[in-house]
């Protein structure tokens, strides 16, 4: 399975204003945007640390998801959520020609925690030997950071100001995250089932 952003999220849908009043830095100086460009890099870095341990996509952007079967012909859940809408899906032969399946022939099951593809009618097109499926779908809670849960919100400029304040900190344990940030996003966190998973 590979799993790649298609778009990134824009700066201006990074709450810099926000980051910088959680800070208290001081405004109103000829040199108020030095420091955004380091920043906008803590709050990315927060964003994509809280997308890996709760399995959403908080800014709206597109990813291909690109698998070697269905997990189920019945349906195929997805491997982040909330997912607003698939764009397409491909089918890819071991010598590289592509099928585009008609969107007649699927849907998206939406889901808070875990959506699914499913077929419109028993099952998912078969995914041919050798090849493999390419699903291109939109996820996110929305394109700006006014359409994110509150709680996830302050979770990314909780995190952004950790790392802020320990920029120059190495000796921070691996996987580290404050227990106020932890206790934020607790209930986005995925439930795994089964182990699952697409092969």
């Amino acid at each position: 399975m590979l799993l790649m952003e298609e778009t990134a999220v824009p700066n201006a849908a990074l709450p810099l204003a926000e980051f910088k009043a959680h800070l208290r830095l001081g405004t109103g100086f000829a040199d108020d945007d030095i420091q955004d460009p380091v920043l906008e890099g803590f709050l990315r870095a927060a964003l994509a640390a809280i997308e890996g341990r709760t399995g959403k996509v908080l800014i709206e952007r597109d990813f291909s998801w690109v698998l070697h079967d269905w997990q189920e012909a019945t349906g195929q859940p997805l491997p982040v959520a909330p997912v607003a809408a698939i764009l397409s899906l491909t089918l890819r032969d071991r010598a590289d020609e592509e099928e585009l399946i008609d969107p007649a022939l699927y849907r998206l099951e939406r889901d808070a925690h875990r959506p699914v593809l499913r077929p419109a009618g028993h099952m998912l097109p078969m995914v041919p030997t050798g090849g493999v499926a390419e699903i291109v779908f939109r996820a996110g809670y929305g394109a700006g950071w006014g359409d994110l849960p509150a709680d996830l919100g302050q979770a990314v400029l909780l995190l952004a100001a950790h790392y802020y304040e320990h920029r120059f900190e190495t000796a921070l344990g691996e996987g580290c995250m404050p227990f106020g940030v932890a206790s934020l996003i607790e209930r986005y966190r995925k439930v795994r089932i089964l182990g699952g998973g697409a092969r």
